[in-house]
Order: C-alpha cells, then structure tokens, then sequence
C-alpha cells in the first residue's frame, strides 16, 4: 500500500514509518516547509510537501491507499499558558481539517484515514470503566478531542473509513511518558502520583504500531477505537511495577497540590484525572496484544 502519514517525526510516527516499510509498503510523510532534514529521517521512504496553512498537497501524494494523521504538539511539555493551549488546539484540530480538505480535492480519495485521538477524549472519570461508546467528558483535553475527532470524521462524506484511535499512555524508552516517570524513581525519589487511586490506561509502542497497522488493513474497524491494553491500573500499581522492573523502591509520593502549583490546569488533566479505559473495539475484532500486562511490557521496553 502507498501510504501518507502526518506526525511522521514523533515517538509514534518515526517507529511506524520504519515498521510499514519494513513491512514492504510504500511510506509518504507529509513534511512541512519548515522540517529540518535530520527531523525527517534521512533516507527512508520519501517525503511529499505539505503546508497545512494553505491546504497544499504535493502531487506525490496522488494514488496514496491510506492516510495516518499523527499531527498534534505535545500536551504535557510544559504549563497551559493560553498560547499554549491554542497550539494545543490548532496543531490537531486546524491540522487535520486541512488535511481532510486536501483529501476531499484528490481525483481518487485513499481507501481509509486513521486519525489519532486520546483518552483524555472521555475526561477524568474515578473508578469508572470506559469504552468507545462512552460519554464525552467537560474538560480542555475532552473538549480537544470532541473537535479533532470532528474534523477527521468528516472525511466519511468523501467515503474514506475513518478510525479515530484514541491514545492511552504510550510506553517507550525514546519519548513521552515513560522516561519522565523512570527519571526520579531511578534516583531514588519516585513514587506514586497524587494519591495513586487514579487510573492509567496505558500500551507498549509496540502494540501502537500493531493496531495502527491493524486498523488499516481491516476494512471492518471503523470509528472510536480505544488503543489502550486491556489491563488498566491505578497510578499505585503502574508506579511499584516501574520500580519493580527498574530494581529501585518507590517510596517518595508527588502532592497533588505541588503538582498543580508547579503545573496547573495540566496536572489535573493529565497526571491526576482516571481513566479506566478497555479496548472494546479491538477486541471485538480480534486484535492480538504483543503485551497485554505491564510486567511483560516493561520488561520488552526496559530491554
């Protein structure tokens, strides 16, 4: 398959674009003007010009099989100041309407579109067990993801499928949340979160680039798809794995009141709200997880 893909020099995209050529297809990422060359990843696959600000596609982009849309800054790098929350919103939301109207003016449009989402999508919901059929929560990520998942949607007037992959937290060596949560528990300093009763809904790298692929090449999965791993744990358990798996204790627990003084509106939407979320969907159409509990999947991306 040609396949385009945004975000492409993220944790996420940078591993799928060397797993779909690996896996012999033909990988397109869509580069910005102003993407440095080493951002782009040297020789691999080939790169088709993309501005989002005035919806320009280069013509390479023509015949593409499917499209990946990764595009989005990242949520927890730093204090929500307002211009902060607006490239927040702007890098997703903007970005994927320019790219489903670039879509809507190619002579063949690509069979489907998988467009990541999170599940930040349902809010902070304590104990509560979430699927894709659940409520849409009240905060800025919610309301975030209501609007980019709202975009992408619309490429179904064109008769493209549209998956909306709703992220958990993704484990990885290489970026998000995993190297800030091993940082301070390797020093000696780490512990639980807030109070720890918070539920994280997490998945090894690995099984991102399976259901990425997955939901690609199955022409049933369509819409809201949790891309979490079916064993949910409090913030307690996820921490005394990590320690467990690092041979370190974890002793020294974060405040939430520090947190939120030190970060604000973020820490209460990313490092204290609970997510219970299950892959319902991917289960229902018989996705098989590389590491569907912690231990294993700690133990494959410590190696």
């Amino acid at each position: 398959m040609k396949i385009l893909i945004t975000g492409s020099t993220g944790l996420v995209g940078s591993a799928l674009v060397q797993d779909l050529q690996r896996a012999g297809h033909t990988v397109c990422r869509l580069v910005r003007p102003n993407t440095a060359a080493e951002a782009r990843g040297g020789a691999q696959g080939f790169d088709v010009h993309w501005d989002p600000a005035t919806g320009e596609l280069g013509g390479a982009a023509v015949g593409a099989d499917a499209v990946i849309n990764l595009a989005g800054a990242p949520v927890a790098s730093g204090r929500w100041a307002p211009e902060r929350k607006q490239l927040l919103v702007s890098s997703r939301v903007e970005t994927t309407r320019a790219l489903v109207n670039a879509l809507s003016r190619m002579a063949a449009s690509p069979r489907v579109l998988v467009s990541a989402s999170g599940i930040g999508y349902y809010g902070s919901c304590d104990d509560r067990i979430l699927t894709e059929d659940s409520p849409l929560g009240g905060d800025f990520l919610a309301e975030l993801g209501q609007k980019w998942e709202a975009e992408a949607s619309k490429a179904e007037a064109l008769g493209i499928r549209v998956v909306r992959a709703r992220l958990g937290v993704i484990l990885s060596k290489r970026g998000g949340a995993l190297p800030m949560m091993m940082r301070p528990i390797r020093l000696g300093v780490g512990g639980r979160i807030g109070s720890g009763r918070q539920w994280m809904s997490w998945i090894a790298l690995e099984d991102v680039i399976g259901i990425l692929r997955f939901a690609i090449e199955n022409g049933e999965v369509r819409g809201a798809v949790n891309v979490v791993s079916p064993q949910p744990l409090r913030n307690l358990e996820f921490t005394a794995a990590l320690a467990k798996a690092l041979h370190r204790r974890a002793f020294c627990p974060a405040p939430a009141f520090l947190l939120r003084l030190l970060l604000g509106e973020m820490a209460d939407a990313v490092l204290l709200s609970s997510q219970r979320a299950l892959p319902a969907q991917l289960e229902k159409f018989g996705y098989h997880f590389l590491y569907p509990n912690l231990p294993a999947a700690l133990a494959a991306v410590l190696s």
